[in-house]
């Protein structure tokens, strides 16, 4: 209440001065490159001026909704150029120029040409514009998979791969020549799904029924003059005639930057502070140890030497900070992972799961939320998915690369001394015999069983029916609601919207990323069974039963 009474005075001055300077008409933001969903860590003084820290999109809708609440501003000329952005990611970009519209301001897009990324973002404006002499590219879809099989034979290496069912396949690239008839079924499914979202998304920007889409995007790529015939563009603008073609030759409207504007848009209240959302992200290969990231993205994604890490330490220390902090009254944990170790994903799922037992837990899947990604999704009250998510992959896989014939032409000696039967049961010498295969298909089924049980539990389903849509099978996230698997179609702004409608907060309680320092958390006593015993308690000396169970509720106890 003390910064309450601190804050509106300063906020109405604020405002005051802001009203005094006059907005532009349109505010213009540039879009380029990639976008993370949430507020990275700025990381250290070097690595920020190396790769200075670009917006989210969790703030950049932050900055369209100061737009929105502006009365005296018109509209956004969104500049877009390619976006180097998964199609999950650009959905959820999309998502946020359709809040803008509906808040009653116009969203032009402009470009000099059309990629299918920034394209797809124009669909969801008002109006397409292009610089005369541009094109649209090819906007079909396509996806090459790679088999090395052949490639390692020659070098004298080969993989050795224990599927739980051929649609588990991540092994397939290190022990196939060729594509198997379950994954060429799989990847025709989720090619199939993923092209038809494209197609209802430019259907629906263009005004026109999923057939006339599919022969526009037929008739890509096109040069600007067919685009304009086509209906793929609705008109061809140069920059410079903007401000004539939003206003009029007599008053041409007035452009900013969002830089040079935000000076002057009308500031939202203060919000009263206290409980908030928190954020816990697990993004990349799920692995035992601390989470990471490479100080520099590389032109080559190198498996476990330049990509993200999601550690198991780091996520459980995460989780138990979140739910000892009473003012997190909800928890929204984003998902962006292939999966990774069953131990670590089981971990991170067990200390998730002990939020939910006292806030609400909601899961928001990125671009892939798969396997691993998908466990540790299970705990959740309600999941949110894009209808381009890929997830499922319920299932289990181990292999490992055989390197024998690869020493012998290096002439490298080796001498093993062992003792123990299966000592060297995962050496990369030798394929696995046929009694190791036994053993460790034991181990394989044993985790494949536990993984359908926690979905079971979280999805309320039989073993038969998980098992349909299991044994390493792959969806879209429109394919996983149709199926089931998740709840609700939607990005991180829909998750936290939904976590603080079930925490009973305001729509304008702030939402912040939980970050994890040098002091360890152990696990809490019981802390859901301790605070029933606590309101219990409260209801007796109150004689009233409160309508939710929170910590600020146990804190008026």
């Amino acid at each position: 209440m003390l910064s309450m009474i601190i804050r509106y005075p300063i906020w109405v001055v604020r405002n005051l001065f802001r009203r005094l300077r006059k907005p532009p008409e349109y505010v213009t933001f540039m879009l380029s490159g990639e976008y993370s969903e949430y507020p990275q860590p700025p990381g250290n003084l070097v690595m920020r001026r190396i790769r200075p820290p670009k917006i989210s999109l969790l703030e950049l809708g932050e900055q369209f909704r100061l737009v929105a609440g502006d009365p005296r501003v018109q509209g956004v000329v969104l500049h877009l150029r390619p976006l180097d952005m998964a199609p999950a990611a650009i959905e959820s970009l999309r998502d946020l120029v359709v809040e803008l519209r509906e808040s009653g301001k116009r969203v032009v897009a402009w470009a000099t040409f059309y990629a299918s990324s920034n394209y797809l973002v124009a669909c969801a404006a008002d109006e397409i514009l292009m610089q005369p002499s541009g094109e649209i590219n090819a906007l079909g879809m396509g996806r090459t998979y790679s088999y090395l099989a052949k490639a390692l034979k020659k070098v004298g290496m080969e993989g050795d791969v224990l599927p739980i069912s051929p649609y588990k396949s991540a092994g397939d690239m290190f022990s196939r020549k060729d594509m198997s008839k379950e994954v060429r079924k799989m990847a025709n499914w989720l090619m199939d799904s993923a092209y038809e979202e494209r197609l209802r998304a430019i259907g629906e920007g263009r005004g026109i029924d999923v057939e006339a889409a599919r022969e526009l995007v037929n008739q890509t790529p096109m040069p600007d003059n067919k685009a304009l015939e086509l209906n793929g563009v609705d008109a061809l603008i140069g920059e410079e005639d903007l401000p004539k073609h939003l206003g009029t030759d007599a008053k041409p409207a007035r452009l900013a930057t969002w830089e040079a504007a935000q000076k002057t848009l009308r500031l939202p209240g203060p919000v009263r502070g206290g409980r908030y959302v928190a954020v816990i992200p697990i993004e990349g290969t799920i692995m035992d140890g601390n989470s990471g990231r490479p100080p520099l993205k590389p032109p080559i994604d190198l498996p476990f030497l330049t990509e993200t890490r999601a550690g198991d330490l780091t996520v459980v220390q995460a989780a138990r900070k979140a739910l000892r902090d009473k003012r997190a009254a909800g928890v929204v944990v984003y998902v962006n992972s292939r999966g990774g170790s069953a131990t670590s994903s089981e971990a991170m799922r067990a200390a998730l799961e002990k939020i939910d037992e006292s806030k609400p837990l909601i899961v928001s899947m990125g671009p892939v939320a798969a396997s691993g990604g998908y466990w540790v999704s299970t705990p959740a009250r309600h999941i949110f998915a894009q209808p381009s998510t890929v997830t499922g992959s319920i299932g289990v896989i181990l292999y490992k690369i055989i390197t024998h014939d690869l020493l012998d032409r290096l002439f490298i000696g080796r001498e093993k001394i062992l003792r123990g039967e299966h000592t060297d049961i995962f050496g990369v010498e030798s394929r696995f015999t046929k009694a190791e295969r036994q053993m460790l298909w034991g181990s394989i089924t044993r985790i494949y069983d536990l993984f359908l049980d926690r979905v079971m539990a979280s999805r309320g389903m039989t073993r038969e029916q998980v098992d349909e849509l299991g044994g390493g099978r792959v969806w879209t996230g429109r394919q996983a609601f149709d199926n089931g698997l998740v709840d609700e179609i939607g990005g991180l702004g829909a998750a936290i919207a939904k976590a603080r409608e079930l925490a009973g907060l305001s729509p304008k309680a702030p939402a912040r990323l939980v970050t994890v320092g040098k002091a360890q958390l152990v696990p809490a006593s019981q802390p859901a069974a301790m605070l029933e015993y606590v309101m219990e308690g409260a209801r007796f000396l109150q004689g009233t039963r409160p309508l939710c169970i929170s910590p600020l509720t146990l804190d008026k106890a």
